[in-house]
């Protein structure tokens, strides 16, 4: 399983806000709150998926942005620690591996919306610029530039997103942000 450490926590961010629409029902609180002890737990059997972490670092293929956490829980789909995730879901209250991708998608993509909401317009200026970086480095190949300008094009599509997350799901996180913060959070990043 891909660790929701700091290390692939960007990317797993980004990714889940380009989820598809979400569901008209607002997250639960107890929803919101067993997905957070869910990734603490998981998190604290992180071993049991190290080979899978370093099997997703290798990819060469741009994730699927649009299910990013959905996605990733295909992937595990016969990874003998499978079994482990789906117990530690089930524990925590959800029904299948699915509703638990759909749960974190939406947590992730509100979350991503608050903090968008935080940085205000200094997001979008350091985007714009770094793009401008991208097109002005001597250093790099057409091709470089490219693959550079496609990969900041997702994540300004993924800000825009962030941007359309439910109003109501953003309002139900907010009392849990310190909460899935903490279990985020990677001590070992320091």
């Amino acid at each position: 399983m891909q660790s929701f450490r700091a290390s692939g926590l960007l990317l797993l961010i980004w990714s889940a806000l380009l989820a598809g629409p979400a569901s008209a029902e607002t997250l639960p609180d107890r929803q919101i709150q067993n997905f957070i002890a869910s990734l603490v737990e998981l998190n604290a059997k992180e071993e049991e998926f190290a080979d899978l972490k370093l099997e997703t670092a290798q990819e060469q293929e741009m994730p699927d942005f649009e299910h990013l956490i959905s996605s990733s829980i295909r992937k595990m789909e016969g990874h003998p620690g499978f079994q482990t995730f789906k117990d530690v879901i089930e524990d925590h209250g959800f029904d299948s591996p699915a509703q638990w991708g759909e749960t974190g998608d939406r947590i992730f993509r509100a979350w991503m919306a608050i903090e968008m909401e935080q940085q205000g317009a200094t997001m979008n200026q350091d985007m714009a610029r770094a793009m401008a970086e991208i097109d002005s480095n001597p250093h790099m190949t057409q091709a470089q530039k490219d693959q550079m300008k496609a990969m900041m094009g997702g994540a300004m599509s993924a800000m825009e997103q962030a941007q359309q997350a439910p109003a109501a799901d953003v309002q139900a996180l907010r009392p849990h942000l310190d909460d899935l913060r903490a279990a985020t959070d990677d001590e070992d990043a320091n």
